[in-house]
């Protein structure tokens, strides 16, 4: 091990400062990099496949006698739950049942070979497709469709046109899933570029009460969006800002029209899917598998809807045709790709952010890492490849996710089998939901919000832990409810960002004293029976130090010291005062202090001789912060007290050294001499320094 000779010392402690290697230049970097990445070998080209297909590598090491069994269960059970919820959520993004049946077929394929998480399902989520909907019931009224007419009622056609809509080659049906094609291949493509460019870093910086207090705000829209539908009432189909109010007014006005046989039917749904919800919680230590409450209520319900005639007896609105098979593959239009690019952006950050959290998530939970670049090559993958087979955005689901566990998953083989419980249903079953009423598919979509709607009776607990996230959560839900999903989330990375500069730029700063007669000292405002040091003032910052909280590092300096160090100093510099000090600062010489013993007794009336910053906090320092420290030991320095700093990490000395802060080698007397290990190497040398300095002026 190369060694340099220079130690850095402190009373009695020895550092030896290991010998860097040169670094390399940026072309001799790039050109290493080019070289690795072009280098081309059989080991190579398979390392490459197991990247991009994990499938191929951990499927090898698959133990069926301990794997199969929970596999198989818990692909059949959220296979069983995937078909009432992609029947239900075609509602939220308007969309025709069948092709929430392919995305949910398709994703789940594809996850399986590319995906790195074990248990995470992907699928159909909730607020994906509620975006996702707002956006073709945007572009459906620019063409001149009325989106209200999204169910089949009596003497009412599905694809009903205005006249400024004539023109389109297709129905109102057929040019809402083109909307949702083009609107999931750029969401697609968004997310396969931030894990090309290794952008899966990005998501963490939406933090959980940002995420949380988005789900709030958009599970309370898709609550509005669902009312219509339980109460059997056709209101127009609000857009922009103010869609939750505006609904609910409608809604006020609409209520006398409301359909006695849907407000039955809902009721008795809703009761009996709460109750075995809760039931479900209460006991779902002893269930080894959840109760299949959804898809027995849709059995039901459509059993009693068609052999009842609800839709001819008494127009209850039903799910209508749902054709079997496979359409062949589409391209969405470039022309519709450019317009819904920008909504894209919002669907790409909400389903990386949400995919990638639940990955890291049951990732530590179970032992075992994931990769967050690679998780956004999946999750974009599956979201550009089915876009050509007439299927919209997806992501991770939580609720999904927690079923698939609780049921022994252990790897992406469930997956397979749900896609197979998938198949089977848009291959035969398919067509016999067309008298299941849409109040019922309301229904499941409402329970299915409880999570997310119960995360409001944790405000005041995250209000006692952090009022600043608890804003960023309110902040979060008020403008995803009243202005929109995309302002929602925008408002909050701006409130987490404002939260986050607030805490660096008024960070907490005290003054530390003595724990009795240890080498330990703490917070004299906070613990009771503390000694301060005679003569020294130690300051702890509990932040970085740069160009934003340079002003209130010093405003706090200043103000617990007592000092204003300087308009101090400019004074006596106006005055030309006697005791003003020259050029050579403390960092010049060994003491450290002014020139003569006179000037360094000088700051008697203030209290102190010395300053001791405890740096432990200081995370980092730019050029300002470099500035403020120089400025401020100068200033110091001019009234006869010494500034030292205590417990620097090695990237904070960098910084001093390269800032000019030190003296020109690492190991030069100014730095032995103004940096310690400790706060309290730093006080005792300041205590010895002074008591020399006294004997001075006594024997003077």
């Amino acid at each position: 091990m190369d060694e340099s000779p220079e130690p850095l010392q402190n009373r009695g402690l020895v550092l030896v400062r290991r010998q860097r290697p040169a670094p390399r230049g940026l072309c001799e970097m790039l050109k290493a990099r080019l070289w690795r990445s072009c280098s081309c070998s059989v080991l190579c080209a398979w390392a490459l496949v197991q990247d991009l297909l994990p499938v191929t590598s951990w499927l090898r090491q698959y133990r069926p006698r301990e794997y199969l069994a929970g596999d198989v269960m818990s692909g059949l059970v959220i296979g069983i739950i995937l078909v009432p919820q992609a029947i239900a959520y075609s509602l939220l993004a308007g969309l025709q049942p069948i092709y929430s049946l392919y995305t949910s077929f398709f994703a789940n394929l594809i996850y399986f070979l590319m995906g790195t998480s074990r248990h995470v399902s992907v699928g159909i989520f909730s607020l994906l497709c509620l975006m996702v909907g707002q956006v073709v019931d945007r572009e459906l009224q620019l063409a001149g469709f009325d989106p209200s007419q999204d169910g089949l009622r009596p003497g009412a056609n599905s694809s009903i046109l205005n006249s400024s809509a004539a023109m389109l080659d297709c129905g109102r049906d057929c040019y809402a899933i083109r909307i949702a094609t083009a609107l999931t291949l750029m969401t697609g493509l968004y997310q396969v570029l931030m894990g090309v460019l290794r952008l899966g870093f990005v998501s963490t910086y939406l933090s959980q009460p940002l995420l949380d207090g988005f789900a709030m705000g958009a599970s309370v829209t898709i609550l509005t969006s669902q009312l219509k539908h339980l109460l059997g009432v056709r209101i127009p189909r609000h857009q922009g800002p103010g869609m939750v109010v505006l609904t609910w007014l409608s809604l006020l006005r609409s209520v006398g029209q409301a359909n006695v046989c849907d407000v039955v039917t809902s009721t008795v749904c809703l009761a009996v899917l709460l109750a075995a919800k809760e039931l479900s919680d209460r006991y779902r230590h002893r269930l080894r598998v959840p109760l299949p409450t959804e898809l027995l209520v849709i059995v039901v319900a459509t059993l009693v809807s068609h052999f009842g005639q609800l839709h001819r007896r008494f127009g209850s609105s039903v799910a209508g045709d749902i054709p079997t098979g496979f359409m062949p593959p589409q391209v969405p239009e470039p022309r519709l790709m450019q317009r819904v690019a920008l909504d894209a952006v919002a669907l790409a950050l909400v389903g990386a952010a949400f995919s990638i959290s639940l990955a890291e998530m049951f990732a530590r939970s179970h032992g075992y890492s994931v990769r967050a670049n690679q998780e956004l090559l999946a999750v974009g993958c599956c979201n550009v490849l089915p876009a050509f087979l007439h299927c919209f955005a997806t992501s991770a689901a939580l609720a999904k996710s927690l079923v698939k566990t609780a049921t022994g998953c252990r790897t992406q083989l469930s997956s397979v089998v749900s896609a197979t419980v998938v198949l089977l249903v848009l291959l035969v079953l398919a067509p016999l939901f067309h008298d299941l009423q849409r109040s019922v598919l309301a229904c499941v979509i409402v329970v299915s919000l409880r999570g997310a709607l119960r995360k409001v009776w944790d405000l005041p607990r995250l209000w006692r832990m952090s009022p600043a996230d608890t804003l960023v959560w309110a902040g979060t839900a008020a403008t995803s409810m009243l202005v929109s999903t995309e302002a929602g989330l925008l408002a909050g990375v701006i409130l987490s960002l404002l939260s986050l500069a607030g805490r660096t730029q008024r960070p907490r700063a005290t003054l530390l004293a003595r724990v009795g007669n240890s080498a330990f000292y703490e917070d004299a405002t906070e613990f009771e029976g503390l000694v301060p040091e005679p003569g020294v003032r130690v300051f702890r910052f509990g932040g970085p130090l740069y160009y934003a909280n340079k002003d209130f590092f010093l405003q706090s300096l200043y103000s617990l010291t007592g000092l204003d160090a300087g308009c101090m100093a400019a004074r006596r510099k106006a005055r030309g005062s006697e005791w003003e000090v020259g050029k050579g600062g403390p960092a010049r010489g060994k003491d450290l202090g002014p020139v003569s013993s006179r000037a360094a007794l000088a700051p008697a009336a203030a209290g102190f001789h010395t300053v001791v910053i405890d740096c432990a906090p200081l995370l980092f320092l730019d050029a300002a912060g470099v500035t403020t420290l120089q400025d401020l030991r100068r200033d110091y320095g001019a009234l006869g007290i010494s500034l030292l700093l205590a417990c620097c990490s090695p990237t904070v000395r960098d910084v001093l050294s390269r800032g000019g802060f030190l003296g020109e080698g690492p190991g030069d007397v100014a730095e032995e001499e103004q940096l310690f290990l400790s706060v309290h190497d730093a006080v005792q040398t300041a205590r010895a320094r002074h008591r020399e300095l006294e004997a001075t002026d006594a024997h003077l």
